[in-house]
């Protein structure tokens, strides 16, 4: 095995945990973004439903994000993730929502790699409410995309 290929298992160190967070929070914006412009783009009453709750969703998360690195004396990174521009140049809009599914689910991987290394006990039950919020609209954008 290669170094790659082992996670670390101890306890994550602050300035690990703030740059974790900052990624999460740059792709955070970037979902939201996709999910608020896709929304305009998109005819269909259920896939506008769709998309501004997981906007919202985002935006919650994002809020989340920013107090936690507060809390943790950090700095708030103030880009959007490369993920926005990537999924505005998908044109057909079943096929944006599709990668914006998948980007949900990096969210859910990076999370289940790195919340059991959190101790503090109140940023470890926000990250697991992320992790599940997460998941449940990965479900409900699967059973829309059929």
């Amino acid at each position: 095995m290669t170094d790659q290929m082992l996670a670390p298992t101890g306890p994550i160190s602050r300035d690990e945990l703030i740059d974790f967070l900052n990624e999460l929070l740059e792709a955070e914006r970037a979902g939201a973004r996709v999910a608020l412009e896709s929304a305009r783009d998109a005819s269909d009453p259920e896939t506008v439903g769709l998309l501004k709750a997981i906007q919202d969703d985002e935006a919650r998360w994002c809020a989340m994000l920013l107090r936690q690195i507060r809390v943790l004396g950090g700095a708030a990174s103030p880009r959007m993730g490369a993920f926005h521009a990537k999924a505005m140049a998908i044109e057909d809009l079943k096929e944006r929502l599709a990668f914006l599914n998948r980007g949900q689910g990096w969210v859910v991987r990076k999370l289940r790699e790195v919340t059991p290394r959190v101790r503090d006990d109140a940023l470890f039950s926000d990250l697991n409410h992320m992790l599940s919020s997460h998941v449940a609209n990965i479900n409900l954008t699967n059973s829309a995309l059929g």
